[in-house]
């Protein structure tokens, strides 16, 4: 095979790559150096090209991304408030077929914050196997264990993830309503009608990159939860601009002055679960919510 060969064979796998890495590393601009990483192994892999590209490419992503995930845990340790990911924000186009397919392949934000707080062997272990179906023996190859460790690492993965990642309602024009129902308690400084769209256990989430308001402490609980919104709520709610947040409901908050904020809302059951506030301006700055 030659290098235009292996080139072409890459782009094919590029999309596959880059799914893998994001949810491997939460973050669009890290997923990219990823795979681009992994381009430049498969280039100066001479003289002997590996006969299976599209394994060879996953087990080098995937070692690339546990290595990332490694080094910048030291990083996290004086983060202050809710590392959250960065977000993929999509304008609302129903028709359109190519946003029908980021949809699809979205992957929620609150299941990338439980994915987070895995260990980097656990979450490779997962995404790989119970998210792209990779077998177990060749997740081992990455993880240098064997495929039955392999296996029970996929295993914890998975209960922890059903424990604490709540399951979205599937349809985002089911949730929205409830969006919309929290945006007008929000906005009117309604406690009780925010209490009726929230879960008992709702989670409160905010990320200014670690500094300013939104480095904070997650809040838990509905009435807790309605506190911090009908004191906040009102200045932003008005502003709220829907949008489409890693395939679920979410709205952009541009006011005059502020910087801009992105909220992610995880509908389950017909109430809100969680609710993801994302303000570090390094993560929103290729957001383009337009149409």
């Amino acid at each position: 095979m030659n290098r235009e060969q292996l080139a072409a064979q890459f782009e094919r796998e590029r999309g596959r790559l880059r799914a893998i890495a994001y949810r491997m590393l939460g973050s669009i601009a890290e997923a990219e150096d990823a795979v681009q990483e992994a381009w430049v192994r498969l280039d100066r892999h001479d003289p002997e090209r590996p006969e299976d590209v599209r394994g060879w490419l996953t087990v080098v992503v995937s070692r690339i991304c546990i290595d990332m995930l490694r080094s910048r845990r030291a990083r996290r340790e004086e983060y202050a408030g809710t590392w959250l990911p960065e977000p993929i924000v999509t304008p609302i186009a129903p028709d359109d077929p190519e946003r029908e397919v980021v949809m699809a392949d979205s992957v929620g934000i609150a299941l990338l914050v439980v994915l987070e707080q895995l260990s980097p062997a656990e979450r490779l272990a997962f995404v790989l196997h119970d998210v792209f179906a990779v077998p177990f023996d060749e997740i081992a190859q990455v993880l240098d264990r064997t495929p039955a460790a392999a296996r029970q690492l996929a295993s914890r993965a998975r209960r922890r993830v059903q424990d604490r990642a709540p399951t979205d309602d599937v349809d985002v024009r089911v949730q929205r309503p409830i969006v919309d129902a929290f945006l007008a308690a929000a906005r009117a400084g309604d406690f009780e009608g925010l209490l009726r769209v929230l879960d008992p256990d709702v989670v409160f989430r905010t990320d200014g990159g670690g500094v300013g308001i939104l480095a904070r402490p997650p809040v838990a609980g509905a009435e807790a939860v309605a506190r911090q919104v009908q004191a906040t709520g009102p200045r932003f709610a008005a502003l709220a601009q829907h949008v489409i947040v890693n395939g679920g409901p979410g709205v952009i908050v541009e006011a005059p002055g502020q910087p801009t904020v992105v909220i992610a809302f995880t509908v389950s059951k017909g109430r809100i679960a969680a609710i993801d506030i994302m303000g570090d301006p390094v993560k929103l700055r290729g957001v383009d919510h337009r149409s």
